[in-house]
């Protein structure tokens, strides 16, 4: 049954998310908002494919505060990259700078209002970094980041980027750490149904020292590995 429910997946994800790019690229001229539709659209149709073909079900363990927050994400697997757009309405996401090269994609996903990171670029690329950040704050959208810079095996417990501190001291906003553990069942080729939850942490405070923000963090987004959770209160996103 894992093997049919991977090989129904696989076509049906990937090409309709095919289909979508070119949409999302179509979108463009007709605003922010039509391509905003279609990204929403493309997150909706993979939590589908997730719940309903591979057989795994999304809890969210805590809330996310209302206000303008940083939010850093454990990084396991392409389903929390790809689950962004569904879990936070319109985020902005910082996304390797690579990725905006990717033809149709990667001018989609400017207009739509990611802000692209220059590993290694210089203090010039950090502040027209920050200042789209900004920019996105004040539109009122929330900030994803995920610390760790790339996917990390479950169980690892991965140093943070030098710049995420950096980056959360020029932005001056408390930093929301959020776990999640859908490498098990979703890191590998071959995807398999279980439970994959979201865990909430408690809001950081700006200003922290940078030892003391990251220890803090790295805490809050790895507290899955140990399978600690919230056993009350859970608010079940799938089934």
């Amino acid at each position: 049954m894992t093997i049919l429910r991977n090989l129904l997946f696989y076509p049906l994800f990937y090409g309709f998310s095919a289909l979508l790019v070119i949409a999302s690229v179509l979108a463009v001229p007709f605003g922010r908002q039509a391509l905003r539709r279609v990204v929403a659209l493309w997150g909706r149709w993979h939590f589908w494919c997730v719940t309903n073909i591979l057989g795994i079900e999304v809890e969210q363990q805590g809330t996310i505060p209302d206000e303008p927050v940083l939010i850093a994400v454990k990084h396991e697997s392409f389903f929390e990259a790809i689950d962004m757009p569904r879990l936070f309405g319109f985020p902005t996401v910082f996304a390797k700078r690579e990725l905006f090269m990717i033809p149709g994609w990667g001018y989609s996903a400017k207009v739509y209002g990611l802000v692209p990171v220059a590993r290694d670029k210089g203090a010039r690329a950090l502040r027209e970094m920050i200042a789209l950040a900004r920019q996105r704050v004040a539109e009122g959208r929330p900030l994803v980041i995920f610390p760790e810079g790339t996917r990390v095996p479950h169980g690892a417990r991965a140093p943070l980027q030098s710049g995420f501190a950096g980056i959360s001291r020029l932005l001056g906003l408390p930093v929301v750490p959020v776990a999640v553990d859908s490498g098990p069942l979703y890191h590998r080729f071959l995807k398999r149904p279980g439970t994959i939850t979201y865990r909430v942490g408690e809001t950081i405070p700006a200003g922290l020292p940078r030892a003391e923000l990251e220890r803090r963090v790295r805490k809050a987004i790895n507290v899955l590995n140990d399978g600690r959770g919230l056993p009350s209160g859970s608010m079940a996103l799938g089934a």
